[in-house]
């Protein structure tokens, strides 16, 4: 608090008031952001002390309100798992592909934005960016979400490579599989079934920790392009289980999905695998 009412006396101070306006401006949104951020967690807290036996009462002498302002304050502010994607402004990298000229596929560019949209409906801005063909991607960034797999970018396969629980690798025929380290339980894209190819993908979801060691980023990689796209459906469908089941902790999965095969459209999406915290390997 202390340091929220200095910056504030910092850009009161300024004279110069083309200068002030726009810290005014920047520091508004920061404040902004903050608000619905602590509101999110207020949420969250009072839901789990419901959960874990405290009455509404014990809640109202907590938080030092009447208990008809704890239930108005209960249902206010966005959901828990709107911190699963970010606290201030989540960040959608998807991969540029090299050709004639340098484009992004449709699946990716549909991801991208249905992620964007996602945290738009939990009150998180969001932006859309493009990895380059280079594969060069700063992954020390907060609020990070990266679609891109292995085959594209050398920077999200160490990411990959580090991961405790799953590797995503070739297999001896030549197609991509993710495989869970432990067991060995492998999973393949049915659309590559050489004998019976369904429309059908697999893809990998996991939090990871950044290079700099400094906080985690989301990393989204499907075996073709369409699994990518299944996962960013898997989040809009299922993002409360996920968040209770894995909160902030870094973790990954193979995530499943059907599509329709004319328009890569997604028409289901499940949970493949468990959901494999790190920590537990």
């Amino acid at each position: 608090m202390f340091a929220l009412i200095e910056e504030v006396r910092r850009v009161a101070d300024m004279q110069d008031h083309a200068l002030r306006v726009r810290a005014a401006v920047d520091l508004m949104g920061e404040l902004q952001a903050a608000v619905v951020e602590t509101s999110r967690m207020r949420k969250e807290s009072i839901a789990w002390l419901r959960d874990h036996g405290y009455s509404m009462a014990d809640v109202a002498k907590l938080m030092g309100v009447s208990r008809a302002r704890v239930a108005q304050l209960r249902d206010a502010g966005p959901a828990p798992e709107r911190v699963f994607l970010g606290t201030e402004r989540a960040q959608v990298l998807v991969p540029m592909r090299p050709g004639e000229r340098d484009y992004v596929a449709l699946e990716d560019s549909s991801a991208g934005q249905k992620l964007v949209a996602l945290a738009h409906q939990f009150q998180l801005d969001g932006d859309l960016g493009y990895i380059p063909t280079t594969g060069e991607v700063d992954l020390n960034r907060e609020d990070l979400i990266v679609v891109c797999g292995p085959k594209t970018s050398s920077m999200t396969a160490a990411a990959l490579q580090a991961d405790p629980r799953l590797s995503f690798e070739t297999l001896p025929d030549g197609r991509w599989a993710l495989i869970e380290r432990a067991s060995g339980k492998t999973y393949t894209s049915p659309s590559d079934d050489p004998d019976n190819p369904a429309p059908s993908d697999v893809a990998y979801l996991g939090r990871l920790p950044r290079p700099d060691g400094q906080g985690t980023f989301l990393l989204i990689a499907g075996v073709h392009a369409v699994g990518s796209l299944g996962v960013a459906h898997f989040l809009t469908e299922h993002l409360a289980n996920l968040y209770k089941q894995a909160g902030m902790a870094q973790f990954s999965m193979v995530v499943g999905c059907d599509y329709e095969p004319g328009t890569k459209t997604i028409e289901h999406s499940r949970a493949a695998s468990e959901v494999l915290l790190h920590e537990a390997s």
